[in-house]
């Protein structure tokens, strides 16, 4: 099998994992806190992240990957700029209306655009562009409802989306410049964002809840749904760096935005949660939107790749050209002898 046949395959891979283990979060968390009344979502993203550190811990000690350190001050802040985008994330969700809320994920991609066309020089067509607004329309339509403004729920959306966004951009720069896996980066910054959540957990939850964490009733079922939580979130911190790594942050938002469609559908079908045909056309919007943007996104991957094939042909034949070349039917000297029509010669024998 070839490397891009084997790459596509990852990255199918990774994409599939992604969306089935956010789902399955998704609908555990959802009755944790709807059903069982723990609330106390910070906190439970930092309990995610130790038991994510925990088993890549077991990983490397089983020797399923390699340790690879690297620049320690970049790990620290990346690790400690994803942890707070995490806070700050619920705590616009706790000071907004959950139609702000959605507004806020929804300006994540633009903003993504925005910064990797500003200092990475990143170009998108018009063709993904277009996709990427049809996208973001439907998913609009089908979860924008109310858009209730106020000043602290606005500052704290928009110190969302920048943390958010130059966190993700980081997950893909970090691994392509140190050269390091998505495990291997997970591994080393997990706790860095764990330590940072676990510190400031308990004091954003409380300020959204006006609960103590530490107070709270932990019957048999609510340990066993926190258990299980846990254990898929290995799986959704695995796969967002994987995901990252293997394509761009814009890809992955878009993957956001397909999950949160597929959440709300599961929620329409199996729980029977009350909607209307607005929902359902802006589900169907995004997933137009969705499938244009993976045809243009794959269509200029093609092209790119081919492109780059037909330079390495041509690189490779030039220098696998003799040192004498046909050329006009002129004869330079070459070793000493004058050679005779047609004559031979080369542009590296006029440099020597």
């Amino acid at each position: 099998m070839s490397e891009g046949k084997q790459y596509q395959l990852g990255t199918i891979g990774a994409l599939s994992l992604s969306v089935v283990s956010s789902v399955s979060i998704v609908i555990c968390n959802k009755a944790l806190i709807s059903t069982l009344g723990f609330t106390f979502a910070t906190t439970l993203t930092s309990w995610h992240l130790l038991v994510t550190f925990c088993s890549l811990h077991i990983a490397l000690w089983m020797k399923w990957f390699e340790h690879k350190p690297f620049d320690p001050r970049a790990v620290m802040g990346f690790g400690i700029l994803n942890g707070t985008s995490i806070g700050l994330l619920n705590l616009s969700l706790g000071f907004n209306s959950v139609g702000f809320y959605q507004m806020t994920k929804l300006a994540i991609i633009p903003c993504t655009v925005l910064l990797e066309t500003l200092f990475f020089r990143k170009i998108f067509s018009r063709n993904v562009q277009l996709s990427l607004s049809v996208l973001l329309m439907g998913v609009g339509i089908a979860t924008v409802t109310d858009l209730q403004l106020n000043v602290l729920g606005s500052v704290l959306s928009l110190l969302a989306v920048v943390t958010t966004c130059v966190a993700q951009i980081m997950t893909n720069t970090i691994q392509k410049k140190f050269k390091v896996s998505s495990t291997q980066l997970l591994y080393q910054s997990c706790p860095y964002q764990a330590i940072t959540l676990f510190i400031t957990g308990p004091f954003v939850d409380g300020l959204l809840t006006n609960q103590n964490v530490f107070a709270f009733n932990y019957t048999p079922q609510v340990l066993a749904f926190i258990v299980l939580s846990c254990l898929i979130s290995v799986s959704v911190n695995f796969s967002t760096f994987l995901v990252i790594g293997k394509t761009s942050p814009v890809t992955y938002q878009v993957l956001g935005h397909l999950k949160t469609c597929l959440v709300l559908a599961f929620g329409y079908v199996l729980l029977r949660d009350p909607f209307s045909w607005r929902n359902i056309l802006g589900i169907l919007i995004a997933m137009v939107g969705m499938v244009l943007y993976s045809y243009y996104c794959t269509a200029e991957s093609q092209q790119k790749a081919t492109a780059e094939a037909v330079q390495v042909s041509q690189a490779k034949e030039n220098e696998s050209d003799p040192l004498l070349s046909v050329e006009n039917g002129g004869g330079i000297l070459t070793d000493g002898s004058v050679a005779r029509a047609p004559g031979w010669n080369s542009n590296k024998d006029l440099q020597a």
